[in-house]
């Protein structure tokens, strides 16, 4: 638990100063600093109602000198004790600010999904919402009723200075849905969480954590502007100007974040986060911390470790849950776990368009027909990583194509992925004949190592029986420099070069000036930016210098794709229909060279593999 905690905070902290806060951080700094108009230069006032303080010559000083128990015959005015300077009440707006950002963070992360799906609201309601807030506190700021009308929600609060800190925590809470996005880690493993209404213990204590953690330097930032306020002799002159330059800066932000133009902000700058994050977030620690947050059943998985070099105990195989549906079972029916036993069982995670699980389909067709006789079962869990293939028919059609002919199961929802604790495509469990996941092997590679592993399990399962050969397959010695799986998400995407990506509008590229390095790309004409995929279109081109032997595209529409390689045109792709992986480029050997794609208006391209 205080590693949870600690990897909460540390998540927090590097949220709260990563790029993608910085737009809202002039927002927090000026809120911090801005009070009511109306008593903006004003005396404090008694509980009464009677203005007490200020200069010599206000009101107070007058309303001092006739309060009494009333006048004389002649006019004379009694003389009244003089009042005690009434203390100033405490600008605490900063807190307000910071504590909704936390409130409103904290229970739409975790429980926002829910309510959303519950109540049939479209799932960017929140954003809106967040929109929405920020646009009425600036208008609150610049005109005093709007601001008066914000704070009546809290007028049955005791404390009147919290009641006049209102609208601040309005905005926090305006500023918590739309800060909500930048995410890491360990913000990942919160909002998986919440998506599912799995709330467990440890996820409310690391949101807890994480919201600290985010809290701490905007608290800062947001002290920092009061500070300013109350010490600069400018800003307490100018207080109102000040409080109308806040609001009309919140409307803008509310604009440019509706309109995405603070995207294209944070995109010119550098992700001086992102090494912190790898260390502190991705770390092996974390890693275990995060990846078993879903069930407690599960927690034996993580005293094991990825490829091992011999068979351990890695506790009670999870089960196979929240499957959506089967396929290559007798009448599509589900498989039960503990109808195999007495078998050795290998689950194998896979998506079919993913290339690195296409590689790896060879070695378990191999495998089921060799040792099936044995006693090996082989189980494909179908976790989906773009919404294209959580269609049946999509992955049934990608099965028969790959040759996939064991029981596989469509994990839509990606419950049984969080059993196991998966963070991989492909990824390989072995479950020994009692039920006891022994052996575990995260992505491509070190096949002869699981293959001794399949036949030391089924000789512990039978003693007695006879093995064929080893099928001795090799792993593609190429995969070393192999250009990687490359997402064409706006997100995503690596090794992208050229014109700056606007997100989901179409817009105009140009492939940079020379040669592209290996492994980069680049666009050129007019392309939509999606997290999904990229649609073509007027003019659209793609260029790619990749190191393989072969290149392969996921892509979906209706249309044609010409293919150059080093500026020769060697074939035209005529695609149909839903997403597919088709092949661009075929070598007996590797080869370093340009690819480039004159893609037709329309067409959606998902993900670049190579082979």
């Amino acid at each position: 638990m205080v590693t949870l905690i600690l990897i909460g905070l540390l998540g927090g902290l590097i949220t709260a100063v990563s790029p993608c806060i910085l737009p809202v951080l002039p927002v927090v700094f000026l809120a911090g600093g801005t009070g009511r108009g109306e008593d903006a230069g004003k005396p404090a006032r008694s509980p009464g109602g009677t203005e007490v303080g200020g200069g010599a010559a206000g009101d107070g000083g007058r309303a001092a000198a006739e309060r009494g128990s009333g006048g004389t015959a002649d006019g004379a005015v009694a003389t009244a004790p003089p009042a005690a300077p009434a203390r100033v009440p405490r600008n605490r707006r900063p807190y307000a600010v910071v504590a909704g950002l936390v409130v409103s963070f904290a229970f739409f992360t975790l429980l926002g999904v829910t309510i959303i799906s519950a109540l049939g609201l479209p799932q960017d309601i929140l954003r809106y919402v967040g929109l929405g807030l920020l646009v009425l506190i600036g208008l609150g700021l610049i005109f005093p009723p709007v601001e008066r009308l914000l704070e009546k929600p809290f007028a049955r609060l005791p404390q009147r200075q919290v009641n006049k800190e209102g609208s601040a925590f309005a905005l926090g809470l305006g500023l918590g849905l739309l800060y909500v996005p930048c995410a890491g880690p360990v913000l990942a493993a919160i909002t998986i969480a919440g998506a599912r209404g799995e709330i467990s213990s440890d996820i409310v204590v690391l949101t807890l954590s994480f919201a600290v953690g985010t809290a701490v330097p905007l608290l800062v930032f947001a002290l920092a502007g009061r500070r300013v306020a109350d010490r600069v002799a400018a800003f307490r002159r100018r207080a109102r100007g000040l409080r109308i330059a806040a609001g009309c800066l919140m409307i803008v932000l509310a604009v440019g974040l509706a309109l995405d133009v603070t995207a294209a902000i944070q995109r010119s700058l550098p992700d001086y986060t992102s090494g912190v994050q790898k260390k502190i977030e991705d770390s092996d620690a974390a890693r275990q911390q995060l990846s078993g947050l879903y069930d407690n059943s599960n927690k034996e998985l993580s005293r094991c470790e990825d490829g091992a070099d011999e068979l351990r105990s890695c506790g009670k195989a999870p089960a196979l849950e929240g499957i959506d549906s089967w396929f290559n079972t007798p009448g599509d029916r589900p498989v039960d776990l503990k109808s195999l036993r007495g078998k050795v069982t290998l689950v194998d995670f896979w998506t079919y368009s993913c290339i690195n699980c296409q590689r790896a389909v060879p070695h378990l067709r191999d495998w089921e027909r060799a040792y099936r006789d044995a006693g090996l079962r082989i189980i494909g869990v179908h976790s989906p990583e773009f919404a294209f293939e959580k269609k049946r028919s999509n992955v049934v059609a990608g099965a028969e194509k790959l040759g996939v002919d064991w029981p596989v199961a469509l994990d839509n929802d990606l419950t049984t992925w969080d059993n196991y604790r998966n963070r991989f495509w492909p990824a390989k469990y072995l479950i020994d004949a009692e039920g006891t996941v022994r052996y575990f092997k995260f992505g491509e590679g070190e096949y002869d190592k699981t293959e001794k592993m399949i036949r030391e399990l089924l000789r512990q399962a039978d003693p007695t029986v006879v093995l064929p050969k080893p099928t001795g397959r090799a792993m593609d010695d190429l995969a070393a420099d192999r250009t990687p799986e490359t997402y064409l998400s706006n997100l995503r995407i690596r090794g992208y070069v050229g014109t700056p990506l606007v997100d989901d509008r179409p817009t105009a590229y140009r492939f940079p000036k020379g040669s592209l390095p290996v492994n980069k790309l680049s666009l050129d004409g007019t392309w939509t930016a999606g997290y999904e995929q990229f649609t073509a279109g007027k003019d659209a081109k793609l260029a790619f210098t990749y190191r393989a032997k072969n290149a392969n595209l996921v892509l979906a529409g209706t249309g044609k794709v010409t293919v150059l390689v080093n500026g020769e045109a060697t074939k035209t792709i005529s695609v149909t229909g839903s997403p597919t992986l088709y092949r661009l480029t075929d070598g007996k050997d590797a080869r370093t060279a340009r690819l480039e794609l004159r893609v037709d208006e329309g067409l959606q391209a998902y993900v670049f593999t190579f082979g």
